[in-house]
């Protein structure tokens, strides 16, 4: 029996295993959203407040899963309002499917109204696009966009159907959930490249990227490092691949990486990088970047080898599968110098950052840490609070920390705490900063309507907190339009104006108190924290500068 494109559209969504979609209706997909009422008791849909929450909460709903996340916009501004959803997927290498409408065949490239290029614009942010222009064409290109996002190395694919496809009639055939494509198989010459160097090795070193999450490698990872006695880092990228408490695992490395992390790295001698591109908030000055280390490099995407930093030996391939085939050959290695330096590293780190009672952002996340569990994810924004979630929270699972990493996104935060809270069923903890939240706080009316459980917490300095903290220290306290302060928004009535509870703390007593009633929420909960704004965010590498140059105190 022949059906519409957009009806198509939906029993393929269904067919592919899509659960939830995430969107917002327009003229262009208006005959979609009209299946998707017809189909809601097989696929449900979000409607978010901006298309850039929509794209951010299909993000996070990938991130916090690893399936395939499906957001749905109209043509023109609906499109084009995804495009730093899909960029900010595109960086991080997260599966996704955007789904926009568009103009009829006949006035494409006519300047009809909110006609956009979308496949045009989003070329260089997609790992493919299409556009379709034939009803016959439709079901398999949704299929193949599925088998691109979560083959390889995931990433972003966009779908553009134009309104007279959606409305056109053709027979649908079912067919199975696509499966990713087949992986390169790993050569036994790289791999015993590889072991020669390991064995060689005195002072190894494992630095583990966003790669090992999506690669599920976080198990091979932790007995490959108990194998060569090494320790290990990771990107931000990489936060939670491995447990936060592993005895092996220092913490993040590069420009706000921990200390131990950071200066382990730059005085190893092999270091054994998987899935990880050596970002330049990683590496610093790549000419001084370990220099002492022959470097293996592990990556799904043979793009990524020699593209940042030379290597000793590059590897293409699946990081478990790679991973697996190491263990069958290393033999126990053992390392107590490297270890015993490894800990004093690990001391001086501790006397750098002191335990204290202030009021202060890591002893906010630290309390974090005592009310999520194991299976709770922590989201962030982009900032200063990004970087006190990524060095103080701890996790015991992997895709537990949710973080708009390559692209740098603020605004990211609260999209993706709401995607990620329904695509686990956990309540999500997001942590961010004013400024960043008031980016997409439009989103709390999609966590009221839907009464998702987000704990959102904003460490408010009332201030710009890392560009202010760039202007302290190497623009002579100019501080050019980042004081926020004049805003006067009162976030605990915002919240309320929204339907959510808000609560303010100034102190441990009054957080815990607000903590106490979040967690016991099943709704929406926004807590304001006020800090001071000359908190700083250390250690910091100064741009340009590398490991030598660590500032670990103001004043260095």
């Amino acid at each position: 029996m022949k059906i519409s494109g957009a009806e198509i559209l939906v029993k393929t969504l269904i067919e592919q295993g899509t659960e939830v979609v995430f969107g917002y209706p327009g003229g262009q997909v208006i005959n979609i959203y009209d299946e998707l009422y017809k189909h809601q008791d097989k696929l449900k849909h979000v409607l978010t407040a901006h298309e850039q929450g929509a794209a951010h909460a299909a993000d996070g709903y990938a991130r916090a899963t690893g399936k395939v996340g499906v957001v749905i916009a109209t043509s023109g501004p609906g499109a084009t309002n995804l495009v730093t959803g899909i960029a900010t997927a595109y960086l991080d290498s997260i599966p996704m499917v955007a789904i926009t409408g568009n103009v009829s065949c006949p006035l494409i490239g006519k300047d009809s109204f909110q006609e956009v290029d979308i496949t045009g614009v989003t070329m260089p942010i997609t790992k493919h696009n299409f556009f379709v222009n034939s009803i016959d064409k439709l079901a398999g290109i949704i299929r193949e966009a599925f088998k691109l996002a979560k083959s390889g190395r995931p990433g972003p694919v966009l779908v553009d159907i134009p309104k007279d496809v959606q409305t056109a009639l053709f027979d649908y055939e079912p067919a199975d959930v696509v499966a990713p494509y087949p992986k390169k198989p790993v050569t036994s010459a790289a791999i015993a490249k590889a072991v020669e160097i390991i064995m060689a090795a005195k002072k190894p070193y494992i630095y583990i990227g966003g790669g090992a999450i999506s690669g599920d490698a976080g198990k091979e990872i932790e007995a490959l490092a108990e194998r060569i006695d090494a320790v290990i880092g990771t990107s931000m990228m990489g936060l939670s691949a491995v447990p936060t408490k592993h005895p092996r695992f220092l913490g993040m490395v590069g420009m706000h990486g921990h200390y131990a992390a950071s200066i382990a790295m730059h005085h190893s001698d092999c270091l054994i990088t998987l899935g990880a591109r050596f970002s330049d908030r990683a590496t610093g000055k790549t000419s001084k970047f370990a220099p002492e280390a022959k470097i293996i490099h592990i990556d799904i995407d043979a793009a990524e080898l020699e593209k940042n930093v030379r290597t000793d030996v590059g590897i293409s391939g699946d990081i478990k599968e790679v991973v697996e085939k190491l263990l069958a050959v290393l033999p126990q290695a053992k390392h107590d110098d490297w270890r015993s330096h490894v800990e004093e590293l690990r001391k001086k780190e501790a006397a750098s950052d002191p335990v204290d009672d202030r009021f202060s952002p890591k002893n906010i996340i630290r309390l974090l840490n005592t009310y999520k569990n194991a299976a709770t994810p922590v989201v962030t924004d982009v900032g200063q609070n990004q970087m006190w979630a990524a060095q103080y929270a701890e996790f015991e699972q992997p895709r537990k920390f949710i973080s708009s990493g390559g692209l740098g996104t603020m605004g990211f935060g609260l999209g993706a705490a709401i995607g990620s809270a329904i695509a686990t069923g956990e309540r999500s903890v997001l942590v961010t900063g004013d400024g960043g939240f008031g980016m997409c706080l439009t989103e709390l009316a999609t966590a009221v309507t839907y009464n998702v459980p987000v704990t959102v917490v904003i460490l408010n300095n009332t201030v710009l907190g890392m560009v202010r903290q760039w202007q302290t220290l190497f623009f002579g306290k100019r501080y050019s339009n980042t004081d926020i302060s004049n805003r006067q928004t009162d976030f605990v009535k915002l919240a309320e104006a929204f339907g959510a509870s808000g609560y303010r703390a100034e102190n441990e007593s009054e957080l815990k108190a607000a903590l106490d009633a979040a967690f016991a929420s099943d709704g929406p909960v926004v807590v304001e924290c006020m800090i001071n704004k000359d908190e700083f965010v250390l250690p910091m590498v100064p741009p340009g500068g590398s490991m030598d140059d660590l500032i670990v105190k103001v004043g260095d």
